[in-house]
């Protein structure tokens, strides 16, 4: 089984090429794949398959070629991914699958997504619906915060920067069980001053379900910034999100929300089937 190893902001992925959808993928694989002591290591798995060859994905088969096929760590599924959709298409372009330049659609659980590829990989993110005020729980410290749906659900709290710096998330923060059923993003987000070209900043640490805190989450990063301009009152403009893996800058105007930064492909190898059935003997 081949793989490839890449990552968007420091959130890394396995990338498992699997155009006709023949590889038995099953929960307990990917997390095993994922292990980052006795696997490959990642935050999560992106499959790359054709849309025809996926039930999730066949009624856009004539909109989009390739179906992003998102895992998350512990091997639960995930509707969208932003760093996975740019790594997926920085994966695409190289191995030739698409042009290595130029804008083409993907499909994902959250919808097709159109991507366009240069020395950075912008993605069109669904649009985010900013809609409830809930909190979430750390350390016996509650934060409130605003519920947003970029396609998969986000918690936006935000904090001043010592709160930020000293945050402990190893261990997942609490939330509302009622408002988030199938679990939620939780990002902590400190403002500061824009840089040139932006018309906000924020700073931000995350995280995410199914993978705990990751050096970045490109959908996290487009609630932050969809809560940061809903704050300000703009109905539009140019938000930087820092991450601890770098940084992206998210652009919304009246029809489009744009998720941009780098995506790089660092590896290339082979799945040792075997060692990896004895971390998934179900596989």
């Amino acid at each position: 089984m081949r793989f490839a190893k890449g990552h968007g902001t420091g959130n890394d992925f396995v990338i498992l090429p699997d155009p006709d959808g023949v590889l038995p993928l099953t929960p307990t694989f990917v997390a095993a794949l994922c292990d980052r002591r006795r696997g490959i290591g990642a935050d999560g798995v992106l499959r790359v398959v054709r849309s025809a060859a996926h039930p999730d994905a066949e009624a856009s088969a004539g909109t989009a070629e390739w179906f992003m096929d998102y895992w998350n760590a512990d091997g639960s599924q995930s509707e969208m991914c932003g760093n996975g959709v740019r790594v997926y298409a920085r994966y695409l372009a190289e191995a030739g699958l698409v042009a290595p330049e130029g804008s083409f659609n993907l499909v994902t659980r959250a919808g097709v997504v159109p991507v366009t590829i240069g020395e950075e990989i912008a993605a069109g993110m669904p649009m985010p619906r900013v809609y409830v005020q809930s909190e979430a729980t750390s350390e016996g410290r509650v934060f409130g915060g605003t519920a947003v749906d970029v396609g998969n659900p986000h918690l936006v709290c935000p904090v001043d920067e010592p709160t930020l710096e000293r945050l402990d998330l190893t261990r997942a923060p609490g939330i509302d069980p009622l408002i988030f059923p199938a679990g939620v993003n939780v990002e902590f987000a400190a403002a500061g001053a824009p840089p040139a070209g932006a018309d906000l900043y924020r700073r931000m640490r995350v995280y995410e379900r199914g993978s705990g805190e990751t050096q970045s989450c490109g959908s996290g990063a487009c609630a932050v910034a969809a809560v940061a301009l809903d704050h300000a009152g703009l109905e539009s403009g140019v938000v930087i999100v820092d991450v601890a893996g770098g940084r992206l800058t998210i652009t919304q105007t009246a029809s489009e929300f744009l998720l941009a930064g780098p995506a790089v492909i660092v590896a290339h190898g082979d799945v040792d089937a075997q060692a990896i059935r004895q971390l998934a003997p179900s596989f």
